[in-house]
């Protein structure tokens, strides 16, 4: 494996970066997880975009263009000889002293891109679906740290997975501080009732999913009525099917929430087409390599 860092390529086990990266010490930094299917790089365009975002938000300037970031991006793909890889791109604050101040940094913030596979969830919650739980621990306040904000302080993500994992589940859902449903730890949520989608608002401490927005698009396209509003976890208690969306995940069905059974059991017809909708998009939709 060849990991890109500042415009060369090193060999795993020699790509490093310093202790005193402050993305390393304060998590001062920001992401972004990505797929390419047979050479194509899902949604490349939209995932650099949302970088952006993330960054200027936390005032982080990247050191390339957007297009010589997607060229990075691809060359380490190419590099890696990869025709189906997951990406993580990786910007941090750089290199610092112990101090908080991020104008103690060297001006030069650290672009990383790694490319490898990964799965997950096993093959067989796709197949039959995966059982979820609520946790006590509830999604970064938008006026604290904006779940919008991809960055690399995923602390709060992790210690829900905790939780999910104490409980016996692998997967967390968490609530908003007005106790609504917000998002997974690493997956956006929908269900399905009487035929009708329905997912968390943007603005209710939820991410604005690459994923989430590709089945809303396909959705609306296979004139399915769509609803962004608030859900409590009783709607999700009595949907007809629920499953949840990210890039690494996909789709994967949900058929138990906190011990309830979702629908029949199984993975619902309309998650089922979904699924099907969202694999023909992969194979059309981004930047070819």
């Amino acid at each position: 494996m060849k990991v890109y860092i500042n415009g060369k390529f090193y060999e795993k086990k020699d790509a490093k970066v310093s202790v005193f990266d402050h993305g390393l010490l304060y998590g001062d930094g920001v992401f972004e997880g990505i797929r390419s299917y047979n050479r194509l790089v899902f949604k490349l365009k939209e995932h650099i975009d949302r970088l952006f975002e993330s960054a200027h938000t936390i005032m982080l300037d990247i050191p390339l263009s957007k297009e010589q970031l997607i060229k990075a991006v691809t060359g380490t793909l190419k590099e890696n000889n990869l025709k189906d890889a997951y990406i993580r791109l990786v910007v941090t604050r750089g290199e610092g002293d112990l101090g908080l101040d991020p104008r103690k940094c060297n001006g030069h913030a650290s672009v990383i891109i790694i490319t490898d596979k990964i799965a997950l969830y096993p093959e067989k919650f796709y197949k039959n679906g995966l059982e979820i739980v609520t946790v006590p621990t509830i999604r970064n306040l938008p006026e604290a740290l904006n779940p919008q904000i991809k960055s690399l302080n995923y602390l709060n993500n992790i210690l829900a997975k905790i939780e999910a994992i104490n409980a016996g589940c692998d997967e967390a859902i968490m609530l908003d501080s007005l106790g609504y449903v917000a998002e997974c730890t690493g997956d956006n949520i929908f269900i399905v009732k009487n035929n009708h989608l329905y997912t968390p608002p943007q603005c209710m401490g939820t991410l604005r999913g690459i994923t989430r927005d590709s089945v809303l698009e396909i959705a609306r396209k296979n004139k399915i009525s769509v609803h962004e509003h608030v859900l409590t976890r009783h709607e999700l208690f009595i949907s007809d099917e629920c499953f949840l969306t990210g890039t690494a995940a996909e789709i994967v069905p949900v058929v138990k929430v906190d011990g309830r059974i979702i629908g029949t059991g199984k993975p619902g017809k309309l998650t089922l087409k979904l699924m099907k909708e969202f694999k023909e998009l992969t194979k059309k939709e981004g930047v070819k390599y």
